[in-house]
């Protein structure tokens, strides 16, 4: 009896935030269907995660589906004193000293063209590197830094197994970080592709090689799948070698390009040791190698570019042309392999559009096509960014099928399994750059915004719309059973500066070097069980300072957190972990400390000492 009355207050308070009272009461039962397909009672879960990037923000936002609740923040390559991400020995390495980064893609790791659920790559196109997400854990595992790059716009993107992890350029630069005027910018300035390898047993990154391309601007990327798995499709503007006013300058031709490269075959040159050493990187230039990479126009200033579900096509989305355009990959194939080529661009073949192209889908008045995501009944459903709008059409025949609004102006969208051989077609979210008023107002700057579209059906059924902070470049979407996360961290006893036992924490001095070997426990620090007070660590102005920090509750969800007062400094160490906190203890005085992350009734006593003797 009290379930069913839960559910009935459930659905109650759903209708209460979901309906417009101001509407007619046709609408306001509409908008209560429509609440009843979103709402998951308390006590059950989301079907579904979906990983958005932060933008700007550097961070992961995680939220679940079809509630469009926010889960958790993932600090991958910023910074984040709630977590104490960035502040202690291991993350802050990770870091190496950058404060922000522009998290544009994220990437779920792959087996057979499918999201395996164990890892999520990140891109940084602030500052040229990229990340990996342990998804038992939700913790960034390892940042890697790429050499002659000028922002990896156009990745992401996995190969069918992870064989890869690619990441395109979007600015040209001079390579091994050398001067070159902007006069000599065809000459001297390269696009370059990353081509990463990640091992997953010891979670961390390899820079397999780069390919050197035609200082074009590389905008966003693909892998293929089942027939076209050995391919990487990328889209190009930027043809004109503008280096000003690019909002005119690069934006003069017809057409740009589409760049296909096989990544299979110049594996096998690289490891034929065909490549220079560039700046410390295996650079192969792809020109040389017959049957390496091959270019198709397209409708000028592309975005998009995304192969189909089933491997046999790849979709550009036109931007500045109001229409999508599908290619066959076999049709590519079959002109290559009778070498029937219109010209050479900087030395890549180009293939005839008319010999490639399928068709052209241009659904009368929608702008701005930007990115394609698939379901799983032959349909594709395009974001338009001028025009406000998700189009839905079928592959095979062109056809549009059904138009929906966004508020507004979205740039990718994201299908629920929508990257991956299989979609499942339930769900979709519009991932919006502007939301004028549609949320209580915040001052000048609005929040951006997601539209959560219902496309089990014939027709897109608009959910809710929700706030969300800078900025939702891309996400995917992913089933739940597919995420296997760990309650703890194992209690591994030979874990390097790990503790265990109350009796073993103690404090040691090499030279100037104090390390201090502590517990956090419910609900007290310990880090000499054998002091007088164990909670107090006395070192001298000038020493350099180690806290190791094992958290001995194997609870899930009892984290603490170690802040040290006036020294600007924060941690956590969660259910198992063992974090290091290393600082120089600069400042004479008496500092308090005090666990950060509410853990227990007596979270307020859990507290101690940091005493630091002047010169």
């Amino acid at each position: 009896m009290s379930a069913i009355v839960g559910i009935a207050a459930g659905l109650l308070v759903a209708f209460v935030f979901f309906a417009d009272f101001n509407k007619t009461d046709q609408n306001a039962g509409e908008n209560k269907s429509k609440a009843e397909k979103v709402y998951v009672p308390y006590g059950e879960k989301d079907e579904y995660y979906m990983m958005t990037s932060g933008g700007h923000s550097g961070q992961l936002f995680v939220y679940g589906l079809p509630s469009m609740r926010k889960i958790r923040t993932v600090p991958v390559f910023t910074p984040d004193p709630a977590t104490g991400y960035g502040y202690d020995e291991k993350s802050k390495e990770m870091l190496g000293g950058y404060t922000w980064g522009d998290f544009h893609h994220p990437a779920i790791s792959e087996t057979a063209g499918e999201y395996d659920g164990k890892f999520l790559f990140a891109n940084d196109v602030g500052n040229n590197r990229v990340a990996a997400v342990d998804l038992s854990t939700f913790h960034t595992v390892d940042i890697m830094s790429l050499p002659n790059m000028g922002g990896p716009h156009a990745g992401v993107f996995v190969t069918e197994n992870t064989e890869y992890i690619a990441l395109p350029t979007r600015f040209a630069r001079p390579l091994d970080g050398k001067f070159a005027d902007l006069d000599q910018y065809e000459t001297e300035y390269k696009g370059v592709v990353s081509m990463t390898t990640f091992d997953q047993e010891k979670k961390k990154f390899e820079l397999a090689y780069q390919i050197v391309l035609p200082p074009w601007s590389y905008d966003l990327s693909d892998a293929g799948k089942k027939m076209s798995s050995d391919w990487i499709v990328m889209t190009t503007y930027n043809s004109e070698f503008a280096t000003t006013n690019l909002e005119i300058n690069a934006s003069q031709n017809d057409r740009d390009y589409i760049v296909l490269f096989n990544w299979k075959k110049l594996e096998e040159e690289v490891s034929a040791g065909n490549y220079d050493d560039v700046n410390g990187a295996k650079m192969i230039d792809p020109r040389k190698h017959k049957g390496a990479i091959f270019a198709v126009p397209v409708a000028k200033s592309p975005h998009g570019v995304d192969v189909t579900p089933d491997g046999t096509r790849f979709i550009a989305s036109g931007k500045l042309a109001p229409m999508m355009t599908v290619f066959s990959f076999q049709k590519a194939f079959d002109a290559i392999e009778k070498g029937e080529f219109t010209d050479e661009q900087f030395g890549i073949p180009v293939l005839a559009y008319e010999d490639v192209m399928e068709r052209e889908v241009d659904p009368p008045g929608a702008l701005g096509p930007l990115h394609t995501q698939f379901d799983d009944r032959g349909n594709a459903f395009n974001t338009m960014f001028i025009s406000s709008e998700v189009v839905k059409w079928n592959i095979e025949t062109g056809e549009v099928i059904d138009r929906a609004p966004t508020y507004f102006s979205p740039g990718h969208a994201t299908a629920t399994e929508g990257d991956t051989v299989s979609p499942d077609g339930k769900w979709l979210v519009a991932l919006n750059m502007i939301a004028k008023d549609n949320f209580l107002s915040v001052g000048p700057s609005h929040p951006e915004s997601m539209d959560l579209y219902d496309i089990s059906g014939d027709k897109m059924e608009h959910m809710m719309a929700v706030p969300v902070d800078p900025e939702p470049h891309y996400a995917q979407i992913i089933h739940r059973d597919k995420i296997n996360t760990i309650k703890i961290y194992p209690k591994e006893e030979d874990r390097k500066n790990s503790v265990w036992k109350q009796d073993d924490t103690r404090i040691e001095r090499i030279g100037n070097e104090v390390h201090v070997y502590g517990i956090a426990m419910r609900s007290k620090f310990i880090f000499d069980a054998k002091s007088e007070r164990p909670d107090a660590v006395t070192v001298k102005e000038g020493d350099r300072v180690y806290f190791h920090l094992t958290n001995i509750d194997l609870d899930q969800d009892i984290t603490h957190g170690f802040g040290i007062n006036d020294y600007d400094l924060n941690f956590e160490v969660q259910p198992g972990q063992t974090s290091t906190l290393e600082f120089v203890a600069d400042k004479p005085g008496v500092y308090p400390i005090y666990c950060t992350n509410f853990c227990s009734a007596l979270h307020q006593e859990m507290s101690g000492y940091l005493l630091v003797e002047p010169k």
